[in-house]
């Protein structure tokens, strides 16, 4: 299995720990994130000393307003390394404003291109902004990955251009019919899931930190909304992340 998106570096237990329990829950491969420069380069050194674990590189929409969006020149470095897959997590949330849509925007957008000069895919956060979202995907033509997908209204957008549609245990919930509604429309090529570690617990463990062998839990549920099998779906997901992110 393959946790398409967990951060590491914001864990309590350390990514040692973290890995090792993944692996003994058969989770072998790790996206972890980072969301800021210094995020990026413990990101990377996380991947460094973990086999089967890599990095997505970033800065959140949150920090569009602060210095870090200032410091694209050094991301540019740090996604030279080998083990640096992705752009991001980048995008729009209007639910937490830190930032005004105008600055959210332009750092999206900045990275939108940094991923399109490097040729690598671009992971996507969008909270309640799906038009903006897709707006401002529009002119790219990389890959992209919906991260913690959440927003019903931008799947449409995301099944015509080919996204990736990441799921995440909030899909888990009792309430969350229409993120499983959802799943069930999402191509078997281009479905993927996540923990988001140490946020949003699947059900099962619902009240605990998240942790990326908890992935399981997501693949059951998602698995037991499209009517298949938990092992088909875990291979299926698996080799998408293979592709998506390039992984070997």
């Amino acid at each position: 299995m393959t946790d398409s998106h967990a951060h590491l570096d914001a864990c309590e237990e350390s990514a040692a720990t973290l890995v090792e329990r993944a692996r003994a829950a058969g989770v072998t491969r790790v996206v972890t994130i980072g969301t800021g420069i210094e995020s990026c380069r413990a990101a990377l050194a996380i991947a460094d000393e973990h086999n089967g674990v890599f990095a997505a590189l970033g800065v959140d929409p949150h920090q569009a307003a602060t210095q870090e969006a200032g410091r694209l020149a050094e991301l540019r470095e740090l996604l030279a390394h080998p083990r640096a897959v992705a752009v991001g997590e980048t995008g729009l949330d209007t639910v937490r404003r830190y930032a005004t849509s105008i600055e959210q925007r332009r750092l999206f957008d900045e990275q939108l291109a940094l991923a399109d000069e490097l040729s690598l895919p671009v992971v996507v956060h969008s909270r309640e902004a799906a038009e903006e979202t897709a707006d401002a995907l529009a002119p790219f033509r990389g890959t992209v990955i919906l991260h913690c997908f959440s927003s019903p209204e931008l799947l449409p957008t995301a099944l015509e251009r080919r996204y990736y549609v990441s799921f995440a245990g909030n899909a888990t919930y009792p309430k969350a019919h229409e993120l499983r509604e959802a799943a069930k429309t999402v191509p078997s090529d281009r479905i993927l899931v996540e923990t988001d570690s140490p946020y949003l617990p699947p059900q099962p463990v619902r009240g605990r930190a998240n942790e990326p062998a908890h992935v399981a839990h997501t693949i059951a549920a998602l698995a037991t909304a499209r009517d298949e099998e938990f092992q088909d779906l875990a291979k299926r997901t698996h080799e998408n992340a293979a592709i998506a992110f390039g992984l070997s």
